[in-house]
């Protein structure tokens, strides 16, 4: 125990922190008339639709939607102004079903029913509003192909085949599938184009497997002639750049030497780049539309936290503006262009006001090889300076994503529950050029947990956290990387969280989902290939290293995990429990890879509470 628990905040409760929000995900109409968002009907998230102008939240906005079990949280407007559309799977298998409701009647149709199959929407267009593009893996299920959905009828009519090896389409304004990334055996990608759906594809860019993950397509500019990329060819960093493939030319737009340009604000009618985001330690906006200056001005002053448009009106007079805080939470609100004023629609999650919220502090440090390795350090309001905390290394997923900046609700419930919460974005990361990024190949287990260690030891140097008392937690990547904490460097921690985390490379890459078939080969140049580099796989895997493990794990799984299947946690509890190992397992029957159930994510933070505070001498045990 420590000494700080008169200082110490009140107790945020689990279910403000994890449980659904109040408000989220506002949508306007493309007329302007009308707003959407997401809310909890009966415990559920579900749609609400009502008219723009009336007070959110009142009475004229009802639920069209009648989701009684996962909850909807992908959604959007169809360009027919009259339709909501939204994906939903069943369990958290991610075979996602496409459906539209109409609020007017309160119709709901699944527009995809087919059993197995994923749907991915493709692009919708104002110049064809009754329709648009998606992908679906019926006829293969390694490969999506490309199909028009009419929305009056249900018609799918195939507009595009995919010859086996497509990652990726793109289609043009005019509703032409014209773009087409394929993966190479090399672990790179192509750039295919065509000039309509008569004509033959032709090579236009090769990415090797150095630039294949910071680069790729955004879209063709409005007329049809041009493409914006982001490419990271002939520089260490993703720049956004637009390509002429007549001439072969590419422009670069916005780069920055070291970060990543990660997003790309389009115009949806002219399809011309407005805005790039830089996401530095903070998210930064580059303007590249004098004509949207002085908006961004000020949205900037509308509230505190990064912010991003997230909704805009035909019209382009009215925007949805999304908000993020590193200690408020979500916010929304509705700008005029007219009047360049905002009006606030919701707070997601407005029970945190009531509470005392953590500030999120950017940090960095040399790992041991020379590379700057940076994170975000979260740590309990109200503790003294220079006092060394029990820590938990909260490791993301991915690997191939990155930790942000903004309200992170597990390192708010750390923070609040008296533990430093470090986030490291450890080479392998993205958003931090590719050298970075490719430095991390085939280094699972060896140079980036390294990394992991070397923040650990920087926690420790710097008097943030107790040496005794330090918890590896994570999900996905993030799991695998407890279970090398607890295979590999058992003395350095005190417990272990493993969720939905891969314990055995070879079968976590013999058993990927049919459709990450063409991306196999990114997986053997960036992972491991089981068929020539067995040996090499196992050495990497935590189940062949149970007997090292010294410490208390926890272990978490879906059972309908597509990506990391329920043996990869069965395994090694199996082996745990053979040896007499420490541990607890929870296994949710209706979740895939994590739990989108509140029910669920609310027991598995209760057992996750329970079990650090036991194991790191934590403050609380409620």
């Amino acid at each position: 125990m420590t000494d700080t628990t008169t200082s110490m905040p009140p107790l945020i409760p689990r279910e403000v922190l994890f449980g659904n929000p109040e408000k989220a995900q506002p949508r306007l109409s493309p007329d302007g008339t009308r707003l959407a968002y997401l809310a909890p009907l009966n415990g559920v998230l579900n749609v609400f639709v009502g008219p723009a102008d009336a007070p959110v939240g009142g009475e004229e906005f009802v639920p069209v939607t009648r989701d009684e079990v996962r909850g909807i949280r992908v959604y959007f407007w169809a360009e027919d102004n009259r339709h909501v559309l939204y994906l939903q799977d069943e369990g958290g298998d991610e075979n996602w079903r496409l459906h539209a409701v109409d609020p007017a009647t309160g119709e709901d149709r699944d527009l995809t029913p087919f059993e197995g199959v994923q749907a991915q929407p493709i692009e919708r267009s104002r110049r064809f509003p009754d329709a648009l593009l998606i992908g679906l893996n019926k006829e293969s299920p390694e490969a999506h192909d490309v199909y028009k959905l009419t929305l009056s009828t249900g018609d799918l009519e195939i507009v595009a085949k995919n010859p086996g090896n497509v990652v990726g389409w793109v289609a043009d304004h005019d509703f032409e599938v014209r773009g087409a990334v394929t993966s190479t055996p090399e672990g790179g990608s192509d750039l295919l184009l065509r000039k309509n759906a008569e004509d033959d594809w032709s090579g236009a860019i090769s990415w090797g497997k150095e630039d294949a993950l910071t680069s790729g397509p955004v879209g063709f500019t409005g007329d049809g002639e041009k493409l914006y990329l982001f490419d990271s060819r002939g520089a260490n960093a993703a720049r956004l750049v637009v390509f002429d493939p007549a001439s072969g030319e590419t422009g670069v737009l916005v780069e920055d030497p070291r970060y990543d340009v990660g997003d790309v604000m389009v115009h949806p009618e002219t399809r011309e780049a407005q805005a790039a985001a830089v996401e530095r330690a903070r998210t930064e906006w580059v303007v590249l539309d004098d004509s949207i200056r002085e908006d961004f001005e000020e949205i900037k002053g509308l509230s505190r936290g990064d912010f991003a448009v997230t909704s805009r009106d035909h019209a382009d007079k009215r925007w949805i503006v999304a908000f993020t805080a590193d200690d408020g939470g979500a916010s929304y609100y509705s700008y005029d262009r007219g009047t360049k004023t905002g009006t606030h629609l919701f707070d997601a999650r407005p029970d945190l006001v009531e509470y005392t919220l953590a500030q999120m502090q950017p940090i960095s440090f040399t790992s041991r090889d020379g590379l700057v390795v940076e994170g975000y350090l979260t740590l309990p309001p109200g503790t003294p300076a220079g006092q060394p905390l029990p820590m938990v290394l909260n490791v993301h997923g991915g690997p191939w994503a990155r930790d942000g900046w903004g309200y992170d609700p597990e390192a708010q419930w750390l923070a609040n529950r008296g533990y430093a919460c470090l986030q490291v974005n450890f080479r392998g990361s993205t958003g931090y050029g590719k050298d970075f990024l490719n430095a991390g190949n085939k280094e699972w287990a060896a140079k980036m947990h390294d990394d992991l260690v070397d923040a650990v030891r920087w926690a420790v140097d710097e008097g943030i956290a107790d040496p005794e008392r330090v918890a590896i937690y994570g999900g996905s990547y993030g799991g695998y990387a407890a279970l090398v904490g607890a295979t590999f460097t058992p003395d350095l921690f005190r417990c272990a969280v493993d969720i939905v985390g891969p314990s055995n490379l070879i079968t976590l890459i013999n058993s990927i989902p049919p459709y990450w078939k063409p991306l196999l080969s990114i997986f053997h140049e960036r992972v491991g290939n089981p068929e020539t580099e067995e040996d090499f796989l196992k050495s990497r895997s935590p189940l062949f290293f149970v007997d090292n493990i010294e410490i208390p794990m926890l272990v978490a799984q879906g059972a309908n995990d597509p990506r990391v299947k329920q043996a990869e946690a069965e395994q090694v509890v199996a082996a745990m429990r053979e040896k007499g190992i420490e541990h607890e397992y929870m296994l949710f029957e209706d979740e895939g890879h994590g739990f989108a159930r509140p029910e669920n994510r609310l027991k598995f933070y209760a057992a996750a509470e329970r079990f650090l505070a036991r194991h790191l001498d934590g403050r609380y045990e409620e």
